[in-house]
């Protein structure tokens, strides 16, 4: 008999194949990007625009997609003009290919930005809206409910955005120098394939990094105020999963089950976030926005600096995420001093100033966090000069 897990699921029941339906069909287990062909059989998918971001172009996967299509005839070709940190240049780029190339579908395959372009481009693909139009605050254009938007494919090769899931994306302004939240309501992935083979050969520094983005949105979604018992739940088993797994991946590399547990507790987490997030993405966004700073690595080095500040007076909370990162102590300090061991075994910098972040900008960025989506669903408010010194602590020594 297999040992189990502390999941309560064996070694085995992990890396089976699984399909599951919420919130869109989702293609689970080792593997199944084999399978990429036959899925888009079934959605009537003929000729795709592969999208990902400059730096994983070259990479096994797209080849791997590639080979599998046209194993299946299924004609494709690739869009990989995407930043790190995408802008709306670059999206109207991707636009002009996929209606160059008569495509009718996407298939956005990579991480954080490869899902973030892939949707932005299926927004404004088969409609004359600016990508502006589209912005979260926005009352969303009329689109028809009918052929309005292109098949979107999700596929991560990440475990940290947990985007490929849900259809939000950000996208940077570059006159305003600021990222914005793009969406519209009935657009979101036909299906995902998460497939936890595809970040095997993910570097240390990437592990770690997206893994602490899925870290940080399992707890920010967990913290924002409000009864969603669905989001909640979400988070709280993300949390459980990415607090167990992501060590173990970032030091085992090679080690499937742990990958696994991360790429589920990452979508988890991906998912959970419908709910918002909080100061710690605000300030992320800006900052990546401005100085194209890798976006897991920016929240995950924020992130004690904002949740030292939101655990006050969140007890019942802060219980709740001790349960589900397994803390034998539940109090405030326990549960950010965890977080914080946490980051030092993975190698996080402990301060923004490591990766170049100036002190004078504390108080530009501080004016723009105050204009993301995520600033209004904090628990906990904040003035823009609190933002400051929330974001100067940060940049000198956040742990």
């Amino acid at each position: 008999m297999q040992q189990k897990t502390p999941f309560g699921v064996t070694q085995h029941e992990f890396l089976q194949s699984q399909d599951w339906n919420f919130p869109v069909p989702i293609f689970y287990g080792p593997g199944r990007l084999a399978e990429i062909g036959k899925f888009c059989g079934l959605y009537d998918i003929s000729n795709p625009l592969i999208v990902t971001d400059r730096g994983s172009k070259d990479l096994q996967f797209i080849k791997q997609a590639k080979d599998y299509l046209s194993g299946s005839s299924i004609a494709s070709s690739i869009f990989f003009e995407i930043s790190p940190n995408p802008r709306d240049d670059e999206i109207e780029a991707g636009k002009r290919c996929f209606l160059a190339g008569r495509h009718d579908a996407i298939i956005a395959i990579g991480g954080g930005s490869a899902m973030d372009g892939g949707k932005s481009i299926g927004l404004t693909a088969w409609n004359d809206h600016n990508l502006w139009d589209f912005e979260w605050e926005k009352d969303p254009p009329e689109i028809p409910t009918e052929n309005g938007f292109p098949a979107l494919i999700t596929i991560p090769t990440t475990a940290g955005t947990g985007a490929e899931a849900e259809g939000t994306a950000m996208v940077t302004h570059v006159e305003k120098g600021m990222k914005f939240c793009i969406c519209h309501p009935n657009y979101s992935p036909s299906f995902v394939i998460l497939d936890p083979e595809l970040t095997l050969a993910l570097p240390k520094n990437l592990t770690a990094w997206t893994g602490a983005d899925a870290l940080t949105h399992a707890i920010e979604a967990y913290l924002v105020p409000g009864f969603d018992p669905l989001c909640d739940g979400l988070a709280l088993e993300g949390l459980a999963l990415i607090s167990y797994f992501l060590p173990l991946a970032v030091k085992q590399p090679d080690n499937l089950q742990a990958r696994s547990g991360m790429l589920v507790g990452s979508c988890l987490a991906g998912i959970s976030f419908r709910k918002g997030l909080g100061f710690v993405h605000a300030i992320s966004h800006m900052i990546g926005a401005e100085y194209d700073t890798q976006h897991g690595l920016t929240n995950a080095i924020v992130l004690p600096v904002i949740l030292r500040f939101n655990l006050q007076n969140l007890d019942e909370k802060t219980q709740r995420i001790a349960e589900a990162m397994s803390l034998p102590e539940k109090s405030n300090k326990a549960v950010s001093r965890a977080v914080e061991r946490l980051l030092d075994k993975i190698d996080i910098p402990k301060s923004l100033s490591e990766i170049g972040i100036p002190l004078d900008c504390s108080e530009r960025i501080s004016h723009k966090s105050l204009k993301d989506s995520a600033y209004a669903t904090n628990p906990r408010a904040a003035t823009a000069i609190e933002m400051q010194s929330l974001i100067e602590e940060a940049i000198v020594r956040a742990r």
